[in-house]
C-alpha cells in the first residue's frame, strides 16, 4: 500500500512507496535483468494483462499494444502501457496508425479508471528521463481525490510552432526546461478522457511530430551517433483543460532550482518555437 505523506504548511504530498526499490534497471550492470519482460514471448513475466491492441490470446504474443499492472507500483492503481513489440522503436519511428492506436489505449485506460481518482498518464522514454527500461512504455497511475497535486494549469496560447484542426502545438512562455513543448486542444473545459476519435487521430500526428522535432533538433545539436540517446518525458494533464507537456532532458537540475523552486531556462521560448518550427 502507498502512503501519502502532507506537508502542514504548504499542503504538498509526498508519496512512500517501497515497492519502487525493486524496480529492474536496463542501465545499471549490477542489476540488469536476465530478459526483456516487455517483449513479445515473456508476457509470463508481468502481471496478467488488463488490455491489448492486436491478435493473439491474452497474455500471448500477437499484441501490438499491451496495458499490465506495474510490478512495483507507486499507488494502489498503477499500469505500464508497453508501447509496442518493438524493444528500440518509440513515437518517433512509429507508423501514424500505431501512434492512434497508442493515444486510443491511452483514452481506454483514461476512461477504465476515472471514477477511481486522478489518473496520470505518463512516459519517461531514455534513462535520463527516469526510464528503468529501455522497452518504450507509458504508465498510468491513478491518485486519490482528496490529494492535492501540484500540478501546472494549462498555459495562455503563445509560440505557436502549428495548429491543426483541433490542436495547438506551442512553446508556453512559462517553459521550466529548454524546448519544452505543450499540445493544448482548441475545445474548452473537457478532460483527455472525452476526446473523439477524430480528435485522437489528430492529437497522435501532433504528438509524433512533436516527437520527431525534438529529437531533430537534439541530433543537430549533438550529433545522431552521440553516447547519450535523446530522453524526454511527457505527461497528459489529470483535470479539465487537459494538455499534454513534452519535455526534453537536455540539462540536468541542480543546487539552485532544487534550493529555490525557481527553474532556469537557458533557452527564450519565443527562440525555441522558431527553431522548432523550421525544423522538417
Amino acid at each position: 500500500m502507498a502512503k501519502f505523506v502532507p506537508d502542514i504548511k504548504t499542503q504538498r504530498w509526498i508519496v512512500i512507496a517501497p515497492s519502487r526499490l525493486n524496480r529492474p534497471d536496463d542501465h545499471t550492470v549490477e542489476k540488469k535483468p536476465a530478459s526483456n519482460p516487455f517483449a513479445p514471448g515473456n508476457e509470463a513475466s508481468t502481471p496478467p494483462e488488463i488490455y491489448r491492441i492486436g491478435e493473439g490470446e491474452k497474455d500471448k504474443p500477437g499484441w501490438r499494444i499491451r496495458v499490465v499492472p506495474n510490478k512495483f507500483p507507486i499507488t494502489d492503481i498503477h499500469e505500464v502501457i508497453i508501447h509496442s513489440p518493438s524493444p528500440t522503436d518509440d513515437i518517433a519511428e512509429f507508423s501514424r496508425d500505431h501512434v492512434v492506436d497508442l493515444v486510443m489505449t491511452y483514452r481506454q485506460r483514461f476512461l477504465a479508471n476515472r471514477e477511481n481518482g486522478q489518473v496520470i498518464i505518463f512516459c519517461n522514454h531514455g534513462e535520463r528521463a527516469g526510464a528503468s527500461l529501455k522497452h518504450p512504455h507509458s504508465q498510468l497511475v491513478v491518485v486519490p481525490r482528496q490529494i492535492n497535486l501540484d500540478a501546472l494549469a494549462r498555459e495562455p496560447i503563445m509560440n505557436v510552432i502549428t495548429s491543426t484542426d483541433h490542436f495547438y502545438m506551442y512553446c508556453p512562455d512559462f517553459s521550466q526546461w529548454p524546448y519544452e513543448v505543450w499540445i493544448t486542444p482548441k475545445k474548452e473545459n473537457t478532460m483527455f478522457s472525452d476526446i473523439t476519435d477524430d480528435e485522437a487521430k489528430d492529437l497522435a500526428g501532433v504528438l509524433q511530430v512533436s516527437v520527431q522535432k525534438l529529437k531533430k533538433k537534439y541530433e543537430v545539436e549533438h550529433g545522431k551517433e552521440n553516447t547519450e540517446p535523446f530522453a524526454y518525458n511527457y505527461y497528459i494533464h489529470h483535470a479539465k483543460n487537459w494538455f499534454i507537456r513534452i519535455i526534453p532532458r537536455l540539462i540536468h537540475r541542480a543546487g539552485f532550482e532544487l534550493g529555490t523552486g525557481l527553474s532556469v531556462n537557458t533557452v527564450d521560448p519565443t527562440v525555441a518555437a522558431e527553431e522548432l518550427k523550421a525544423m522538417e
